[in-house]
């Protein structure tokens, strides 16, 4: 009676959308900050191998030739080459939010590109490859208004440079490249703008393919369950009814039986839509008596505060379920325009290569926030949100 929605379709996750939006996006960061890198040694390389006549030479004494070194090139190549191994170890250690680091670096490629332009401008010049890497990220970002932004500052400056630094015999020539610039930016932006779109129309109708498949297994499955239970409690008032205690106990023990395989069905079938291994054993020992301390102070829209309020009320559950815990701290804090969750326990901590709790995590990149477990620190396990508050 109640394995009837084992034979119901259960939705699976596609593989094209298993991995989370926190995670997702702090790969693709690092993809763009491993690509920097190897910019900036391809760039000092070609800068040493190529006979280069820079042509920016109205203020600056710079010079150039096969297999010699200019100190103005080296030393903005070299800031360059330390800015990105900068950015590529912040991105590997992912405690700061991906979307703080990728602003700082957009507009720090559209910065250094500039002065690149400034110390090696010249025929066969790769500054033009910095000024297409910052356009080429911040259209990947986030599509074509957040490409042009960076297109329009690129091109201003670029021309500023040429104004003011190019012998005058020479700045007619040299700004038209400043067009180039201006036309890679729009097809970049508006590419990626497209794929930002095509992908949200996929998603918007895995969502609904989804939708219907859990739609159809909660009918044909926990529906008919629930039914069941009801008609098994309706049996259960007839037997009181006539009297007939035992045998009202023996179906009671039944039913309570029954609905504990549905509760953990249920369970298992709920980590299954996140394809996550489903975990109907708990840790916690109902002895055991956790003393939680929660301190909060923070503020923001309805909908911000109940996503917070439902981190810590799982963060509180979490702890007294699986930590083995004797005491936990939980805090949350606004500081700077921002949100700062800790959740610490002095219980078992999480396996080694453990993921952070999938529901929590989840409403974590809801709110366009960061989790990241602290496994550095001993005793425990220490739990660290960011999120930019509502």
């Amino acid at each position: 009676m109640f394995d009837a929605h084992h034979s119901g379709v259960r939705p699976r996750t596609d593989e094209g959308h298993d991995v989370r939006p926190v995670q997702l996006t702090f790969d693709m960061e690092r993809g763009i900050a491993r690509c920097r890198v190897l910019l900036s040694l391809i760039a000092i390389l070609a800068l040493y191998v190529d006979p280069l006549e820079p042509s920016l030479t109205r203020w600056l004494p710079l010079s150039g030739g096969a297999f010699s070194v200019n100190r103005y090139w080296a030393g903005v190549l070299i800031g360059h080459l330390t800015y990105s191994l900068s950015l590529y170890f912040l991105h590997t250690r992912g405690r700061i939010p991906a979307a703080l680091l990728a602003r700082v670096a957009t507009w720090g490629d559209v910065l250094f590109a500039s002065l690149i332009a400034l110390v090696t401008e010249g025929t066969t010049s790769p500054f033009y490859s910095f000024f297409a890497f910052a356009v080429l990220s911040a259209g990947m970002r986030t599509g074509l208004r957040s490409a042009m932004a960076v297109t329009g500052v690129s091109v201003g400056l670029y021309a500023l440079l040429i104004v003011t630094s190019a012998p005058g015999n020479q700045a007619f020539f040299i700004v038209m490249r400043a067009a180039y610039i201006a036309i890679t930016g729009y097809l970049v932006g508006y590419l990626g703008q497209e794929r930002i779109n095509q992908e949200s129309r996929i998603r918007a109708l895995e969502a609904r393919a989804q939708r219907e498949q859990i739609a159809r297994s909660l009918h044909d499955g926990y529906a008919q369950a629930l039914a069941a239970v009801s008609w098994r409690v309706s049996t259960c008032r007839e037997l009181l009814r006539l009297g007939r205690d035992a045998d009202a106990a023996t179906e009671l023990a039944e039913l309570q039986a029954g609905v504990d395989r549905e509760q953990d069905e249920l369970r298992g079938y709920i980590r299954s839509l996140v394809d996550m291994e489903a975990s109907l054993t708990t840790t916690s020992d109902p002895q055991r008596g956790t003393r939680v301390s929660v301190h909060s102070d923070f503020e923001g829209s309805a909908v911000f505060v109940e996503h917070v309020l439902a981190i810590l009320l799982e963060g509180t559950r979490n702890v007294r379920r699986h930590a083995r815990a004797d005491s936990a701290v939980i805090r949350a804090r606004s500081s700077a325009g921002a949100l700062a969750v800790t959740i610490d326990d002095d219980g078992v901590g999480f396996a080694p290569g453990a993921a952070p709790p999938w529901s929590i995590l989840s409403r974590v990149a809801e709110c366009s926030g960061h989790l990241s477990l602290a496994r550095e620190e001993p005793n425990g396990a220490h739990v660290r949100i960011h999120l930019p508050e509502g």
